[in-house]
């Protein structure tokens, strides 16, 4: 297990919680990176393989998102290592024994994520009456289902039209990970003119430089099988639709998707990174050494934090959209603009803007200033 004091640094984690419960079958972690701004939000992820430094990292992405956007809240995430497709009623019992767990971890604040959705936050809310993504028959802003981070991934992607050689009337789209984020990024883009060509769902990629009819993939999906049993396209791998003819990719599912060993052939102009943490370090160097605009994903996949902190406050599914569309175009063009203006990579842009919003907010806080992490960092 990954130590967590090689995962600390001046901003956080401030918590690190392991859950362990053998008569319920749960084993989960919650990380609570930073409250500087307000309790943290983030996602209840279920995966068989998720990890300390998963979560860690996911977490301190939640603290970039959230500042990033203006949000009154900093970040924080859970993992609960299971199979998210195990039967309803065992399901069920599992996120709720986990909702029990967290009650008193009073400054986090759970939505979905991969593994879970808004039935899943439903129950955690009946169990502690905390939490957001809810659905909409008990007055919650189903992220997902309309589609909050995909929607906020297409205007950040317009918003990049200023900064790069892509125009998304006619742009090629390649979608890695069909899943909550990546369908609805893809309905929102086609809606703007752009054409699919290449999707990918964790049991392959189908291609169609002539583009791919987004009804028939959903259908797919919704019928429990593969984009890649699309019938009269071309069908590679999984992991080949990093590598499609593109002019768009959007990364929307697993971290380090994009990284050494492929990076170099990545063939898109422009990278909306949809899901968090898609691609490592090295692998951002090389494409912004090749030319190639990277919207980092705190800045790029906010709609879903933006979408469950206003609906945490009481505001409307209108309203929520419409804060997405002001704050996504309007961070986009500011992180674009300084990384343009310095010469730096756009995610270099972004923590420069985040890490001064924090210093700003840290020494407000009582427990920064008592020195629980340390009230600055140079």
């Amino acid at each position: 297990m990954t130590d967590v004091f090689t995962l600390a640094d001046t901003f956080g984690p401030e918590k690190v919680i392991h859950i362990n419960n053998p008569a319920a079958g749960l084993r989960a972690i919650v990380v609570v990176d930073n409250t500087a701004a307000g309790p943290s939000i983030g996602g209840i992820r279920m995966a068989p393989d998720v990890s300390l430094e998963e979560c860690a990292r996911l977490a301190r992405a939640m603290t970039l998102k959230n500042l990033a956007a203006g949000l009154p809240h900093g970040g924080g995430k859970s993992v609960i290592l299971a199979d998210p497709a195990m039967p309803g009623v065992e399901k069920e019992n599992l996120i709720r024994a986990f909702a029990s767990a967290i009650e008193q971890i009073k400054d986090y604040i759970p939505g979905p994520d991969m593994g879970t959705n808004e039935t899943c936050l439903a129950w955690v809310h009946d169990e502690i009456s905390r939490a957001v993504g809810l659905p909409r028959v008990i007055g919650g802003i189903p992220l997902d289902e309309i589609g909050a981070t995909g929607f906020g991934v297409a205007v950040a992607a317009q918003a990049a039209e200023g900064y790069c050689d892509v125009r998304l009337e006619g742009a090629a789209v390649a979608i890695q990970g069909f899943g909550a984020v990546g369908k609805h990024a893809a309905r929102f883009l086609m809606e703007k003119g752009a054409k699919l060509v290449a999707v990918s769902d964790s049991r392959g990629t189908v291609f169609d430089p002539d583009g791919l009819q987004l009804s028939e993939l959903l259908a797919l999906k919704e019928g429990g099988k593969s984009v890649s049993d699309l019938g009269g396209a071309q069908v590679g791998h999984s992991e080949a639709v990093i590598t499609a003819q593109c002019d768009i990719l959007i990364p929307a599912a697993r971290p380090d998707v994009i990284n050494e060993g492929n990076a170099s052939n990545v063939k898109a102009k422009l990278i909306v990174q949809g899901a968090n943490i898609p691609a490592t370090i090295d692998a951002e160097e090389i494409l912004h050494q090749r030319g190639i605009l990277v919207i980092p994903d705190f800045i790029a996949n906010a709609g879903g934090v933006i979408c469950a902190s206003v609906e945490f406050h009481g505001g409307t599914e209108n309203q929520a959209m419409a804060v997405i569309a002001e704050k996504l175009k309007h961070n986009s063009n500011v992180v674009l603009k300084q990384a343009c203006d310095s010469g730096v990579s756009p995610r270099d842009a972004a923590n420069e803007i985040v890490k001064a919003r924090l210093n700003e907010a840290m020494p407000l806080k009582r427990f920064f200033k008592a020195g629980g992490l340390g009230s600055r960092v140079s």
